[in-house]
């Protein structure tokens, strides 16, 4: 395992915690895969207090690539420089000020103490400013800043995208926009081009340029997201409070900077141009965020000859082995375990799993899956039981049993008589400190990285902990177990668990846990100790407010039926 570890920039520890720079592994779901998979040792980075020290600039000698026609092209220095950069950027970077206050999962009625951070953002057509997510994730309030100006404007969150760690910004004051110009999306650099860097790190107050050259050009863990999508990796420096900030080849944006991997010197990342786009385009054509989709699909390569033999490829076939389909989604309608999947959209997909890709480039088949729209149709050719077929899957985004990340969202949560219940996310585990994974509860940990869910809105839901009272002593070592049923009744998610608990019309009411535990209430007087104990805790409601609105919108309907 590699020593250096990605780090998400710009942010302090609230990246930290969401991003989950957290023990051994964090889970991710792959753009055409729903099996989690365990990554290295995530390290983020704490914004250091801004200082007046002038930023200096680094120059690197040019450099050269070949065509396919085996011509030589000169770059870099001609074709970007620091200078020109500098000149773009002076009336398009701006500087982000974050106020966030983080979920505290653990006590999901209330929030961590709140922080303020920097980050970096550029102006796009549309008055716009474009930014990481984790710039602005779990924000409070937002502020920003054009260079030479010494007023900050209130800004507001149009729409944001934590699984690519984009955000868009708004600005209604028309002051603000006086003498800015916008910054126009360019194509993905060749391996060696050079880019600069533009933005506002820590170490001074003022606008930063640093160059460097494109290195690698393939799909990558985004930290904050959990998400692997396609990133450029690059050698120029990339800090706190970079994050968000242009790297512009030319006179056009190559990527927005977003992380870099510690441990390592001078090795950034930046989010391309399709990843932009395709986030973009969404907004513009929905008015929301539409996010990535996949085929929900786990696939293992099929590199062995023993393997590609048993399953009847013939020599000149490849491709990969299905081992594992989501089932809401579509491809669970048409394809099987152990298929072979031979191509995507008429692209022939190697044996292990990756696709032609440029100049001599090779890159992962689920950048292909990504790319694509909600509800967009892709053709899937496949090899079963020695038979070709070709099925038309429709394309959708997923979401896992257990969420890996929430932002820009209060915990759910229900408490009935002092036994705090809440859904199973990858944050609550969190919790559990640094070695989370080896820290938090087996089981649960095992149900977060591998279980896939079986009908939409489904939900674990756990006993997190228990307020100790007269009514439910005894029960405290029960904390962190799955429930499982209510009288006799299978819960589907917290909301079904909520409703049954608030329409029992028995003197007990009983649950079911993992390893066979059963809690016992005697109703009525349950639903007066909850009224003890969360006067005694402070806590304003029993519920979180997303039940409320749900238990609300549910009665409603049911007096208009009546």
């Amino acid at each position: 395992m590699l020593g250096a570890s990605l780090r998400s920039v710009g942010r302090l520890c609230s990246v930290r915690a969401i991003c989950r720079g957290r023990g051994r592994g964090i889970g991710r779901f792959s753009a055409s895969s729903t099996s989690l998979i365990l990554l290295p040792p995530i390290a983020t980075t704490t914004a250091a207090p801004t200082s007046r020290f002038s930023s200096s600039i680094s120059h690197y000698s040019d450099s050269n690539y070949t065509d396919d026609g085996g011509e030589t092209h000169g770059i870099t220095n001609r074709e970007t420089n620091a200078y020109s950069a500098i000149e773009l950027a002076l009336d398009s970077v701006v500087k982000i000020f974050t106020v966030s206050s983080s979920p505290n999962y653990l006590l999901p009625w209330q929030n961590k103490s709140q922080r303020e951070t920097m980050g970096s953002g550029f102006v796009i057509p549309g008055k716009r400013i474009l930014t990481n997510a984790h710039v602005v994730a779990d924000h409070t309030f937002v502020l920003v800043r054009k260079h030479g100006s010494p007023t900050k404007y209130r800004a507001e969150i149009q729409a944001v995208g934590h699984e690519c760690d984009l955000a868009i910004l708004v600005v209604e004051s028309e002051e603000f926009w006086d003498g800015l110009s916008f910054l126009e999306l360019g194509d993905i650099p060749f391996l060696q081009e050079a880019v600069a860097v533009v933005g506002y790190p820590q170490g001074g107050d003022n606008i930063s340029v640093t160059k460097g050259v494109v290195s690698r050009v393939e799909p990558t863990q985004y930290v904050h997201g959990a998400t692997q999508l396609m990133a450029i990796q690059i050698d120029a420096a990339i800090n706190p409070g970079n994050s968000g900030g242009p790297a512009i080849m030319g006179n056009t944006v190559a990527g927005v900077a977003f992380q870099n991997l510690s441990g390592a010197e001078n090795i950034g990342y930046i989010i391309p141009v399709p990843v932009i786009k395709h986030f973009i385009s969404g907004i513009e054509e929905t008015g929301k965020y539409v996010g990535f989709c996949s085929l929900g699909l786990s696939c293992q390569p099929t590199e062995n000859i023993q393997l590609r033999t048993h399953f009847r490829m013939h020599p000149e076939m490849t491709g990969v082995l299905v081992s594992k389909i989501n089932p809401l989604s579509d491809a669970h309608r048409v394809l099987k375990k152990d298929d072979i999947i031979l191509a995507f959209d008429g692209v022939p997909i190697a044996n292990d799993g990756t696709v032609p890709f440029r100049n001599r480039e090779r890159i992962t088949f689920d950048h292909l899956v990504s790319m694509k729209k909600p509800n967009e149709t892709a053709q899937v050719k496949v090899l079963r039981d020695g038979e070709e077929y070709e099925f038309s899957v429709t394309l959708q985004t997923l979401q896992p049993l257990v969420p890996v990340q929430q932002f820009d969202k209060l915990p759910s949560y229900f408490i009935f008589a002092g036994l705090v219940f809440v859904p199973l996310t990858q944050p609550y585990l969190h919790e559990y400190g640094e070695d989370w994974y080896n820290t938090c509860p087996r089981r649960l940990c095992e149900r977060a990285l591998r279980e896939l869910p079986t009908r939409p809105g489904e939900q674990i839901v756990i006993l997190s902990q228990v307020l100790m009272d007269d009514i439910n002593a005894g029960y405290e070592r029960l904390a962190d177990l799955q429930v499982k049923k209510v009288n006799g009744v299978e819960i589907k998610n917290l909301k079904h668990f909520s409703q049954l608990v608030e329409n029992c019309s028995m003197e007990s009411l009983r649950f079911d846990l993992d390893d066979e535990r059963v809690i016992v209430l005697n109703y009525q007087l349950a639903k007066i100790a909850t009224s003890r104990i969360l006067k005694r805790h402070r806590i304003p409601s029993a519920m979180s407010r997303d039940l409320i609105q749900k238990q609300d919108s549910s009665e409603a309907e049911l007096a208009c039926l009546s």
